[in-house]
């Protein structure tokens, strides 16, 4: 279990000492120079999943477009990269850290996971500009719509992981991104049936195919995300 130091009485002086007992002035002043220079995952975390609600906000937006536009598709890559670059820069960090807020593999598994969100749906936008899909699709907007709940359900629960208060909140998002996920695999079959029993087209099978259950994995993988959650605010209890 990885150690709380957020609540160490380090933090709680009211003034630093001067001398830490058997490493000296100098010595002093480098402990707690390390100590208050830690790199904060918390705040990573939250700019993390943020990139994800940005991305399904637009997915919801290039949803109800008749196309994907050159505009469109550059500001998804836009956000991919930076969620990228965010989830780097913790494992970047996470290797570099002595001490850290929670087990070191939660913090690994958890940056992955939430890049997988934005790459998720940076793959479901690439697909819709390569197979050239026109027009409205209401089962798609129904899934975007639910791929928005979910995150942003998501990012409540990361937002919760900085205090154990929040207990509650980050369990109750927890179990409503477990129920939109079952959302979607009512919805994916659904869809997927009707699509068997009306298309004529098999090339126009086979691409929205593709995208419905590249939009359920959407959900699969923000569940995969919170079950780590979970995993934290059980070891942290």
């Amino acid at each position: 279990m990885g150690r709380r130091i957020r609540h160490s009485p380090v933090f709680r002086w009211s003034r630093p000492p001067v001398w830490v007992d058997g490493i000296g002035l100098k010595g002093t002043r480098m402990f707690l120079k390390f100590f208050t220079n830690q790199f904060n995952f918390f705040d990573r975390f939250e700019e993390q999943v943020g990139h994800a609600v940005e991305a399904a906000c637009l997915f919801q937006e290039v949803a109800a477009q008749n196309r994907v536009t050159e505009e469109m598709l550059s500001q998804m890559a836009r956000i991919e990269h930076q969620g990228d670059n965010a989830a780097h820069t913790i494992i970047e960090q996470l290797n570099k850290t002595f001490i850290t807020p929670f087990d070191r593999e939660d913090i690994h598994a958890l940056a992955m996971e939430l890049d997988d969100i934005t790459d998720m749906i940076h793959n479901i936008i690439s697909r819709l500009r390569v197979y050239d899909i026109t027009g409205v699709d209401r089962s798609l907007v129904e899934f975007a719509a639910v791929i928005e709940q979910s995150v942003r359900a998501v990012a409540t629960a990361i937002g919760g992981l900085r205090h154990s208060k929040n207990a509650r909140v980050v369990f109750d998002a927890c179990v409503e991104v477990n129920r939109l996920e079952n959302v979607g695999d009512v919805m994916r079959d659904r869809v997927l049936a009707e699509l068997f029993a009306t298309a004529k087209d098999p090339i126009l099978v086979i691409k929205w195919k593709d995208i419905y259950q590249d939009a359920e994995t959407v959900l699969d993988v923000c569940e995969d995300v919170v079950h780590v959650v979970d995993s934290i605010m059980v070891k942290q209890a």
